[in-house]
């Protein structure tokens, strides 16, 4: 039998009369492996993970050695960690379940006990990814909203209701509640676990993975989590370790604290763009220093939340006293919490840490400015004071081929800070524009012509006018601010003095308030602000990521048909943490993130290219201007609303009955059984493909021979690009798909709803509206070119014609390839495509390492080279030689693509896959079917 504790480091640990296990780092100190206080906190974390969990074979002593033997100069070894839950939302947890039903379908067909598949460690779905902001500004819209989410989604919520009874580890938190990682910051997260295993009660880190990318969130309380596709979670949950490089760690300094007027929204958004800077890609952050005690839970969860923005895997922050007194007022359990100072302080993990990092990033925070994010990137971070300039230089540049003959002088005044902006009417009427159509001094002239264009809208009777600029969606929305009641407060302050002040919202922008929990509707009401919030349009649409994830809702139909039909570039402004192309909305093309009262702020103003630092945002009753200043709440009376409303009685209430759900959700009438009864006509819940007739050899790996091009790739082309979540049309494969199946377009919901059917969401792969083929010349969207016919088709219809041709594909990209949310079905459309690898400069983690879990071979260019820059076209015949006598970590590979006139260009690349591990999972052709291959190989003997 092998030793699970082969260090003698399993104690006992006495607390208040309670004697519990658990396994003690300091023991590997006085063996000589490492020096604890030189070790990071978070891989301490993981080296008591892979402590705790020695079995002698997935696990063992020299993994142990591994990991405590880490230095700044990280050694080249894996680490496999067992994270002690994982949380799921919606959208990625819908198929996660369908996997998880597939696997259980095809063990039942095998002759095997279904219930082999089962979750091994505990874990929570919370339903927050759904709700869409169809209705808004009325009192009833949350009522209205809920309503379509169950009748749109009432197939899919049974399907996850069947889980919740079919495993007993499997916990499902209901619609209308909250976004997952603020359920999580507020009461999922424990900070330190008590657990039985084996008869006894253990002490131990929580410690997660989850199936979005912001799930690093949790770092704000000091827990070790970051988000993985739906892919590497299922096998997480089926007790199978995610095995990592181990990590280099770099340490942020933070010192000083943040200015009157700065938010933490601010600081997040300098801290993303520095971090981006330096590059923390693979890499884990931790933040030290004195300015991390000028810092509330809130704040650090905040930062952490941004995680995936600035690059890292995780972004956590210690803890200590302040992380305490924040579990005391979410309303924990005040023994568990004395629990948790007792155990980490025995391990050593309490309070500030300095320990050795790889690299160690210095940042004041008294040096933040209110600051902006965008158009199309959330690290491109802006001044508040040059969100105009910026605005208007996007717009010079987009059309500056249109101009021809202009007055270089009042474009160089229009560029400027010139005060009112100049607008040209279809007309050819001049006029000049502050908010709600108040007239300032003219800065320029009609010469500017598509640069001010303004075009009349009719909107609900009412003739109104937008252009460039105008702000058509203000959301409050995203955990990353509605979990924090700082900026919450201030947006509701700044509403009540505005409408003091008698401003009001244009009716063109459509405004929303969609929190995180429902303790953040029970303050704003507490402090009697959440009815100037109303007064201005921001009522509670929704408990979910509504306009950060996509969900913003249809605009009104006169106002698309004008963005189309004039080619304007209008904008969105919210409290998010994600604002790539067409994400926000399909029809908005300049998308910026901001505080939660610079939401309110930018849609009183109604427009973009403002200088708020300057111009006005309106007139009062009394015909004076309003400043931002003039409404801006001060600290203290942000400080003292928050102690006046929000108290542990709020969370205590809120939280009690988490799991219970609404009326609508006890009358769903799920499946029941251990094995799901798949329905042949659904178009929401669909068996995959991926296990049927599953053979028990593993395929192995060969050379691709004979290999086309499905598309050519820029930069940065995300998990939103490769597989949207949001709405999608009748004339696209997805929508044509429906169509034939009886579904009419008002019933498409969106693509992120449909994950549960593989046709549908192979169909919208490589699909997003604004994607760009580099085989077409200005064409956006899903479309390529079939070769050797060379005729231009859908990126789905060519990929049905290369696989009835029996010749496999490949993809090539530029730098970032798959940034963005874990989004597994990137990885699983790209498969069922018939992609066999993909050759990139560089990869997002989670992008590739979902594609390892799929099978398909990530390849990366060698510095320098590119398809571009090796003269590649996409025309070309692949050939990645290399294969045929196996596959090592991180192999040299080479490529040779042939011409058609018979020329060669042969070039390396590096296959990404950076563990022992990772080769075993491509050789299965995925991570599940390994986990497949396991569970039926052990039940055999």
């Amino acid at each position: 039998m092998a030793d699970t504790d082969p260090f003698g480091a399993v104690r006992e640990l006495e607390l208040d009369g309670r004697s519990y296990k658990m396994a003690d780092l300091t023991v590997l100190e006085d063996e000589g492996l490492c020096d604890l206080d030189s070790l990071p906190v978070s891989i301490r974390i993981l080296l008591e993970s892979v402590l705790r969990n020695v079995d002698g074979e997935q696990i063992t002593a020299e993994d142990v050695r591994n990991t405590a033997a880490w230095k700044p100069d990280v050694p080249d070894t894996e680490v496999p960690f067992s994270p002690s839950r994982v949380v799921l939302q919606d959208l990625t947890g819908v198929p996660a379940v369908v996997d998880l039903a597939a696997l259980r379908s095809e063990v039942d067909r095998k002759g095997r006990d279904p219930t082999l598949v089962e979750p091994e460690i505990p874990c929570d779905l919370v339903i927050d990814h759904s709700v869409q902001v169809d209705y808004f500004g009325t009192g009833d819209a949350y009522e209205k909203n809920v309503e379509l989410e169950y009748e749109r989604n009432a197939e899919r919520y049974r399907a996850i209701k069947w889980a919740q009874n079919a495993f007993e580890n499997f916990n499902v938190v209901p619609p209308g509640t909250g976004i997952v990682h603020q359920v999580n910051l507020e009461h999922l997260g424990r900070v330190v676990h008590e657990r039985e295993r084996d008869g006894a009660e253990w002490l131990l880190p929580d410690t997660l993975v989850g199936t979005d990318s912001h799930t690093p969130m949790i770092g704000g309380i000091g827990v070790v989590g970051w988000g993985v596709g739906g892919i590497e979670a299922e096998a997480a949950m089926l007790g199978q370790p995610i095995t990592m490089k181990l990590p280099e760690v770099v340490g942020v300094r933070l010192d000083g604290e943040l200015p009157e007027g700065a938010t933490a929204t601010d600081l997040v958004l300098h801290i993303t763009e520095q971090l981006r800077d330096v590059g923390v890609v693979d890499r884990f952050v931790e933040f030290f220093g004195p300015g991390v005690e000028n810092l509330s839970v809130p704040d650090r969860a905040t930062i952490a939340n941004m995680a995936p923005e600035q690059g890292s895997t995780i972004s956590v922050f210690p803890v200590d006293e302040t992380t305490l007194d924040y579990l005391e007022l979410t309303g924990r359990d005040p023994e568990h919490i004395e629990v948790v100072r007792e155990y980490l302080q025995a391990q050593g993990l309490f309070g500030e840490q300095e320990p050795e990092y790889t690299e160690v990033v210095e940042f004041d925070l008294s040096t933040v400015e209110p600051s902006l994010a965008g158009h199309k990137r959330p690290q491109d971070r802006i001044p508040m004071g040059d969100v105009k300039h910026s605005f208007r230089s996007l717009i010079h540049g987009e059309f500056e081929d249109e101009l021809g003959d202009i007055d270089e002088d009042a474009l160089r005044r229009w560029l400027g800070d010139g005060g009112g902006a100049t607008a040209e009417t279809d007309g050819g009427d001049v006029e000049t524009q502050a908010s709600g159509g108040v007239q300032l001094e003219e800065s320029g002239g009609s010469e500017l012509g598509p640069l001010t264009k303004r075009v009349t809208v009719e909107l609900d009777d009412e003739e109104i006018e937008i252009g460039h600029g105008d702000v058509l969606v203000s959301a409050i929305t995203s955990c990353t601010n509605t979990s924090n009641p700082s900026v919450m407060m201030a947006a509701g302050l700044l509403a009540r003095n505005a409408v003091e002040r008698g401003l009001d919202v244009p009716s063109y922008v459509k405004t929303s308030l969609a929190p995180g929990s429902r303790v953040v509707t029970e303050y704003l009401e507490a402090s009697g602000l959440l009815d100037s919030l109303e007064k201005l349009g921001y009522d509670v649409v929704g408990y979910g990521c509504t306009t950060c994830i996509g969900n913003a809702g249809p605009l009104p139909d006169p106002i698309e048909a004008a963005i189309d039909e004039h080619d304007l570039w209008t904008t969105s402004v919210l409290s998010g943490n994600r604002n790539f192309e067409a994400r926000i909305h399909p029809k908005i093309r300049a998308n910026y993130l901001a505080s939660p009262p610079l939401v309110v702020a930018y849609g009183l103003a109604g427009r973009m290219d403002i200088d708020l630092e300057t111009e006005p945002l309106g007139i009062d009753e009394s015909g004076e201007p309003v400043y931002l200043a003039d409404i801006w709440p001060d600290a203290d009376e942000v400080q003292a609303a928050i102690h006046d409303s929000v108290s542990p009685d709020l969370f205590a209430a809120k939280y009690a009955s988490v799991y219970e759900g609404d009326e609508r959700w006890d009358a769903l009438d799920a499946p029941t059984g251990a094995v799901y009864e798949w329905d042949d006509d659904s178009t929401y819940i669909r068996e995959p493909p991926f296990f049927t007739d599953f053979p028990l050899e593993k395929p192995g790996v060969a050379d691709i021979d004979g290999a086309r091009c499905l598309l050519t790739l820029g930069n940065t082309v995300t998990t939103d690009h490769i597989s949207p979540a949001g709405p999608f049309g009748p004339d696209l494969p997805a929508g044509q798909w429906l169509r034939d199946h009886g579904v009419e377009p008002h019933e498409f919901n969106t693509y992120g709803s449909r994950r549960g059917n593989h046709e549908v969401m192979m169909r919208g792969t490589f699909a997003n509206v604004r994607i760009e083929n580099q085989m077409l010349d200005d064409v956006e969207g899903g479309y390529t070119i079939h070769h050797p016919t060379d005729e231009q088709t859908t990126v789905f219809e060519a990929s049905q014609r290369y696989r009835k041709e029996e010749i496999p594909l490949v993809v090539l990209a530029g730098e970032e390839f798959g940034t963005g949310s874990s989004r597994d079905w990137a990885a699983k459309g790209t498969d069922l495509l018939g992609v066999r690898a993909t050759i990139a400069e560089s990869y997002e983690r989670i992008y590739r390492d979902n594609l390892v879990g799929m099978g398909v071979l990530p390849l990366q260019f060698h510095d320098g080279d590119s398809w571009e820059s090796l003269g590649l076209d996409g025309t070309e015949v692949f050939t990645i030689r290399g294969l045929a006598d196996g596959l090592d970590v991180m192999d040299e590979l080479t490529v040779v693509a042939e011409r058609d006139d018979g020329s060669t260009v042969e070039f390396p690349v590096t296959a990404q896959v950076g563990t022992p591990a990772a080769v075993t999972y491509i050789e299965h052709g995925g991570i599940l079917h390994y986990v497949l291959r396991q569970l039926l190989t052990e039940s055999s003997h």
